[in-house]
């Protein structure tokens, strides 16, 4: 919704300023978006790997939804880590062996569907909690470990928003390209009456307007609300980190959750209380 907020206030402000003064259908330069779209576009499929050409496009047009990375979803994360670290607690690690190698048909990660949506999530406590149950108890290596899964996902993760970031800083360019084109048709029209020559021109200015327009109107905002979710994803995985270390250094699991919690940021960061009594109804 944000994104479709900003992108009506942008072209909202642009025509409201511009319309007083010229024409709309000037504008409208369907071979012009032709070439700096086409042009952009086929130099961002060039430049990155097949999996980051596909990301930045889902991605983006998933910003048109808000980011699940709210309270709810962090609720629901510390319900789910308290209910894992409770029961191994009491029944012993390998009493969750079976939810962790099955977590889709698992009732312990069913109890939290907005985090069971995100697989990756899923996996990656799967996994660290396998190795757990493997025998795997070193915290520090453990440790090591996870940063270095984390700090390889987060640049993945951060890849689409750096792809989008050059195609923004490509358009204008692209966009002089289609105003030297339609300069050199001009030149065929210096025979012409002086309308007819003015009129190619603004056809062909109108090439570098849209290029600056779609760089720093569109693209480049895409761009970092895509840095801005792949932070907040990165964030979310840091809960899981802290939450899953802390039970493994022997804290209780109400403490380990305490640590996961202070580990969320601050605009979705629930209070102690909040918590205390969410986790009251998991037991």
């Amino acid at each position: 919704m944000k994104a479709i907020v900003g992108t009506l206030v942008v072209i909202g402000t642009l025509l409201g300023g511009y319309l007083p003064h010229g024409g709309f259908a000037i504008l409208i330069q369907p071979l012009e978006v032709v070439i700096i779209c086409g042009g952009a576009i086929g130099a961002y499929i060039i430049a990155n790997p097949g999996w980051v050409v596909k990301a930045g496009f889902s991605k983006g047009l998933g910003l048109a939804k808000p980011s699940p990375h709210n309270k709810a979803l962090y609720m629901e994360l510390l319900g789910l880590l308290f209910k894992i670290f409770n029961k191994a607690r009491r029944e012993g690690l390998m009493s969750i062996e079976a939810d962790v190698e099955d977590p889709h048909d698992s009732e312990l990660f069913n109890s939290a569907p907005l985090v069971a949506a995100d697989h990756h999530a899923i996996d990656f406590i799967c996994d660290y909690l396998r190795l757990m149950i493997s025998g795997a108890s070193n915290p520090y290596q453990l440790e090591d470990l996870m940063i270095l899964e984390l700090d390889l996902h987060h640049h993945e993760a951060m890849m689409p928003s750096a792809a989008v970031g050059k195609v923004s800083e490509g358009l204008p360019a692209f966009g002089i390209v289609a105003a030297v084109l339609g300069i050199i048709v001009t030149m065929g029209y210096l025979d012409a009456g002086p309308m007819e020559i003015a009129h190619h021109m603004s056809v062909a200015l109108v090439g570098t307007f849209l290029g600056i327009l779609f760089a720093y109107g569109f693209i480049a905002p895409i761009s970092s609300d895509l840095a801005n979710r792949a932070e907040a994803e990165s964030a979310f995985f840091g809960v899981i980190k802290t939450g899953l270390m802390a039970n493994l250094n022997g804290y209780a699991p109400q403490v380990a959750v305490e640590f996961g919690r202070k580990a969320i940021p601050s605009m979705e960061r629930p209070s102690f209380n909040e918590v205390d009594e969410f986790l009251l109804t998991q037991k």
